[in-house]
């Protein structure tokens, strides 16, 4: 049984061939590549946000290079101590490296888990489910997420938007929520090299409402990039890339080599 719930009447999504139907007949046809659409329109906002495929492509022609293995490392060991269940719902997942890395290493543990995948990014969730051949995709925003009500033992939310409210509702009680976030000196040299006067990222507190925070550990280490196409793949996946104006883009593109700081705060959550 899926835990995917239909977004029209709430009512649970059952798989009948290559769609979704709820009770009440409303039905969501499986892509090829197989996810399946359940982001109406009233929950886009005025615009589809979520990363295009120019982000995505760059973003995984970047982790595929290995730079961001020792975050997606300590993710995957968090996620093997901590399952207490069978049900995991990575809020956010993009085109699914990291959902990729959490199936084999549960596989490698001998772990069975359900893995499901969100993301509001209809491209992301393409490529996601192509990568991800075990877990159920479905293209949906975190703010209004088709999963019933306590479905999940366990939630990750890497680099994506929080949404409390969501989160508690559908985690099970005493269910756990891993969330990574930037930590202050994440790609410090880099914002040295794009703006003239840089800041660092600010870390709010990790008290969340209706949430322990159980467990945490910051992930920092250098990163040697001797390519100006890597360099350019990081830049164009974060958001500076979109707030910076053409003359810093072109300062970018001859940067050549750089070694900049990759610094993550990886969290770990149990739900009241």
């Amino acid at each position: 049984m899926s835990i995917f719930i239909c977004p029209v009447c709430g009512e649970k999504l059952e798989i009948s061939g290559s769609s979704y139907i709820c009770p009440k007949h409303h039905s969501f046809d499986k892509a090829k590549s197989g996810y399946v659409n359940l982001l109406l329109t009233k929950h886009m906002g005025k615009a589809v946000h979520g990363d295009n495929k120019f982000m995505i492509q760059a973003r995984r022609s970047f982790l595929n290079k290995g730079y961001y293995e020792p975050l997606c490392t300590a993710l995957c060991d968090a996620v093997c101590t901590y399952i207490n269940g069978k049900s995991i719902l990575d809020a956010g997942c993009g085109e699914g490296y990291y959902t990729a890395a959490m199936i084999e290493q549960l596989h490698q543990q001998n772990i069975a888990a359900d893995v499901y995948g969100i993301d509001i990014s209809k491209s992301a969730v393409e490529y996601s489910s192509k990568r991800c051949k075990e877990a159920e995709m479905a293209v949906a925003s975190v703010f209004h997420i088709p999963v019933a009500d306590k479905s999940c033992e366990m939630l990750v939310t890497i680099f994506a938007p929080y949404c409390g409210e969501e989160f508690i509702r559908v985690l099970k009680d005493n269910g756990i929520m891993i969330m990574v976030i930037p930590s202050a000196d994440h790609l410090w040299e880099l914002k040295q090299a794009i703006y003239k006067t840089p800041y660092k990222n600010e870390v709010k507190p990790y008290e969340l409402e209706g949430f322990e925070l159980i467990d945490k550990k910051r992930i920092t280490y250098d990163m040697h990039i001797d390519n100006q196409k890597d360099i350019d793949a990081l830049f164009s996946m974060t958001p500076y890339y979109y707030r910076t104006c053409r003359e810093q883009q072109e300062r970018v593109s001859q940067i050549g080599t750089i070694i900049t700081k990759a610094d993550f705060e990886l969290l770990v959550y149990r739900k009241f």
